[in-house]
Order: C-alpha cells, then sequence, then structure tokens
C-alpha cells in the first residue's frame, strides 16, 4: 500500500465511511460502551491513528533514505569524472610537450605541431569535464523532491478528511 493510499485509508477509517481494521486490533468487534452499534470507539480510532500515522512516517523516511542514496551515487560518479578529466588534462600536457611536438616537427614548425596537440588534448579534457558536471546536476538539488510531494500531498488528504 503506498503512502498516500495508507493515509486515505486512515482518514476514511476515522471518518465513519469505510471500517479498516489495523493489524491486532478489534475494531468493530466490541459493542460495550457504544449502545450496540460496531463502530469503533473512539480510543481505537486514536489507536489506528497513532498505528498508522507512525508508519506513514517511517515509509516517508525510508523513501528520503533511499532517494538521497540515489543523489550521493550521482555525485559521487561527477566528482570523479571531473577529477578524471584534471588528471588527463595534466597528462596531456605533459604529453604534448614530448611526443607530438616531436613527430610534427618533421612536418612543420615546431611551434604549429605545439598548438594542434594541445587543442585537441584539451578538447578531450573539455568533453569529461562536460560528462562531470551532467553528472553533479542529476545529484542537485540535495533535497528528496519525491518525499517532500508525497508528504505534502498526505498532509492535503488528511486536511481535506479531517474537514469533511
Amino acid at each position: 500500500m503506498t503512502c498516500g493510499a495508507r493515509v486515505v485509508s486512515m482518514v476514511e477509517s476515522t471518518s465513519g465511511s469505510t471500517s479498516v481494521n489495523a493489524p491486532g486490533s478489534t475494531a468493530g468487534a466490541s459493542s460495550v460502551g457504544n449502545g450496540g452499534s460496531t463502530d469503533p470507539t473512539t480510543g481505537e480510532l486514536v489507536n489506528r491513528l497513532t498505528q498508522q500515522t507512525t508508519e506513514l512516517v517511517r515509509s516517508e523516511i525510508q523513501l528520503a533514505k533511499t532517494e538521497m542514496t540515489d543523489k550521493a551515487k550521482h555525485a559521487g560518479v561527477g566528482v570523479g569524472l571531473f577529477g578524471g578529466a584534471g588528471i588527463i588534462a595534466l597528462y596531456g600536457v605533459g604529453t604534448l610537450i614530448a611526443t607530438i611536438i616531436l613527430v610534427l616537427s618533421l612536418v612543420m614548425d615546431a611551434w604549429i605541431a605545439a598548438l594542434i596537440v594541445t587543442v585537441v588534448l584539451f578538447a578531450i579534457a573539455g568533453v569529461a569535464a562536460l560528462l562531470g558536471k551532467k553528472q553533479v546536476g542529476q545529484a542537485t538539488p540535495a533535497a528528496p523532491e519525491k518525499t517532500i510531494s508525497n508528504v505534502k500531498r498526505d498532509v492535503e488528504t488528511v486536511k481535506e478528511g479531517a474537514s469533511s
């Protein structure tokens, strides 16, 4: 049962339109003190409300944990890609100076060969940095958006049930 469905069930059971028994409760079994009616007593309703509210809060906390774990994974991958881009750029500078200048200087001036290699290596580093930025962007905002949305919907459902 989803969080929203539990709130609807909780509101309906407290408003009297639907009889939903909490596990282990004896709601509807006792007719003492309420005129022979099978409606649950106020104490039973409060007990159900307490149990269902606790269950709802626990499930929302679990959803928030799951959502934050997923966002942390994306942030970790993004940071790793940024670090990789920096290392590639660093090695690129060293490789640029040593190798390509020697090879290209055979067919052109040495400074033109060095410039071509520099542009290519920094283009590769730029692509890695853009991929890292995309991963970090998927991790923001750090707030658990789905959980916040569910809690707001649950509060509205409870308010609607209480006013009817």
